[in-house]
């Protein structure tokens, strides 16, 4: 037999996928796109091609300052065009962009900041107050940009320096370094809902393929004839990778900046006609709920977007309902950049039918690039069955496979990330999450999933938010307790019988208490760990519906 000759790849395989090629694309091919921010009447437009001028200049600027490759830049900012600006600089200079959550605690900020070991931070003339507090527990921050009209006196004697002067010493044309595509781009730090938030350090490479795969349409397939209105904070997982898939696409950005309650959200969807929006679920249903009382207009929207927390059935059927439009529900974490999936419908599943709310009511179907399977307490893998329940565990280019100085080994299994959700996978790939590891109820041997109780009593009238927390029973070890937001009477015998039917008689709780809001996280979730602590504390006053 004649021996062939071997045969190798022709491509160019050297070619770096970095943050920098995704802003020449923006800049260049979609240059007339725009970032519009909202300032409370009306939209301040700028165009793509103007954001990658202001992010040279602001390069230039962050080098004159001494900022080098691998130095941390803090964010400490709403979604704005500066924010922008700083997503793109600091990343193509090879310096670490580091958004901080500005709704955490200011001893949470102090540890994240000098953790990260940020030398600069930027941040928004709106929140000087507010990091003021944080500066005296900062050990490494050397300069403060404040972007916006402030009153600086209150952040004392740190150098502080103005954005808009600090970019006017500047010409725009810096010279972008050549960039391992492995080397670390941003860092963004997780909630801290169950311990100190733990960095997470997201990748050139890793950020250009998550940004890559949020074009196709199993997730939001966007255009440059879309403008994404961009609920979800900057400083939250990098806007679940928004800003630059919207470069790569061409889409136009809808920046809310502070004006995040339902009337400033719909006065901006009115003025600026976007046709994508991605929120977390109290954005969507604030927004239902201003709706009951003001006419709104959603008529734009093509698609709504949800991650963080489950959506109710009756605020996806609510909105379908008024407005006609589809909210599709996604699903990740800070740890995996943040999206795994979302779960639109299949083949053959008409729009707008029950079956098809079915669909959506999944946590997401896995999207192509991440790899995902459930295991039991000793690591054995499970079937996709939609049956099986285990934990969900995933792996990917965009997953992260350690902590920033946090070794966490609990986190991680066998090159796998332990998510700490547990769920089901189906055979077609739809993975439901039915309740975190650290919030599932077990009730004489049963597991009982809190999602579901809250997700159904969302639909009884009358009730506006609901969270179910297990508390100890000395009969079945645990059982479920409802805490409700209603409006009107609180009757829990009449909750009781809503759920009756819904799921299993010795699932409905007997415990109910009433509050008049729900704790939520930094990121908008049901803070679960402070209702159990005010629990325990003898802060909820418990109505018992039977002994």
């Amino acid at each position: 037999m004649t021996a062939r000759s071997p045969i190798t790849s022709t491509m160019q395989d050297d070619f770096q996928l970095t943050i920098t090629a995704i802003l020449r694309h923006g800049a260049t091919v979609h240059g007339r796109s725009e970032c519009v921010t909202w300032l409370g009447d009306r939209g301040s437009h700028v165009s793509f091609a103007e954001i990658a001028r202001n992010a040279e200049r602001l390069a230039a600027a962050l080098a004159a300052l001494g900022i080098g490759a691998g130095d941390r830049v803090g964010t400490f900012c709403w979604n704005n065009q500066a924010h922008l600006e700083a997503y793109y600089a600091v990343p193509c200079m090879g310096a670490v962009l580091h958004t901080i959550n500005i709704r955490l605690p200011a001893a949470q900020v102090a540890h994240i900041v000098n953790h990260a070991e940020d030398r600069v931070v930027i941040v928004d003339g709106t929140l000087v107050p507010l990091f003021a507090q944080v500066l005296p527990l900062l050990t490494t921050v050397e300069t403060v940009i404040v972007a916006g009209q402030a009153d600086t006196a209150a952040l004392g004697d740190v150098h502080v320096l103005r954005y808009d002067q600090f970019l006017a010493g500047q010409e725009p044309g810096f010279c972008w370094p050549d960039l391992d595509e492995k080397s670390a781009a941003l860092v963004c730090y997780t909630s801290g809902t169950t311990g100190d938030p733990k960095g997470v350090v997201y990748s050139h490479r890793s950020t250009f393929l998550h940004a890559l795969s949020g074009q196709a349409a199993t997730l939001t397939g966007p255009t440059d004839a879309d403008k994404i209105l961009t609920f979800v904070p900057m400083f939250h997982v990098n806007a679940w990778g928004i800003p630059f898939g919207a470069f790569m696409s061409g889409a136009s950005l809808l920046m809310p900046g502070p004006f995040m309650n339902a009337e400033g959200v719909c006065a901006f969807i009115r003025a600026e006609r976007p046709t994508l929006a991605a929120a977390v679920p109290t954005i969507w249903q604030a927004i239902a709920q201003y709706g009951q009382t003001t006419d709104i207009d959603l008529s734009s929207l093509r698609m709504g977007t949800s991650g963080g927390a489950a959506v109710p059935r009756s605020l996806l059927r609510a909105f379908q309902d008024r407005y006609g439009l589809r909210i599709i529900q996604g699903w990740g974490m800070t740890e995996t950049s943040p999206v795994g999936g979302m779960a639109h419908r299949p083949a053959g599943v008409e729009p707008g039918t029950e079956e098809e709310l079915d669909w959506r009511m999944k946590s997401g179907r896995i999207t192509a690039g991440v790899q995902m399977r459930i295991t039991d307490d000793s690591g054995a893998e499970l079937a996709w069955d939609g049956a099986s329940v285990g934990e969900i565990e995933v792996r990917g280019p965009w997953i992260t496979g350690s902590y920033h100085r946090d070794s966490a080994p609990d986190s991680f299994h066998d090159g796998w990330l332990r998510t700490g959700d547990i769920g089901t996978i189906d055979d077609r790939g739809y993975f439901q999450i039915t309740d975190r590891a650290k919030d599932v109820i077990k009730s004489g041997g049963e597991w009982i999933s809190s999602v579901e109780l809250e997700n159904l009593l969302a639909g009884c009238p009358g009730v506006l938010e609901a969270a179910v927390i297990g508390i100890p029973d000395e009969k079945w070890t645990e059982r479920p307790l409802a805490c409700v937001v209603v409006e009107g009477e609180a009757d829990p015998a009449q909750l009781a019988s809503y759920l009756a039917g819904k799921v299993a008689r010795w699932q409905v709780p007997e415990n109910w208490a009433f509050v008049a809001e729900i704790p939520k996280t930094t990121v908008g979730k049901y803070d679960k760990k402070l209702l159990r602590a005010r629990f325990k504390e003898g802060e909820l006053a418990v109505r018992r519906l039977r002994d």
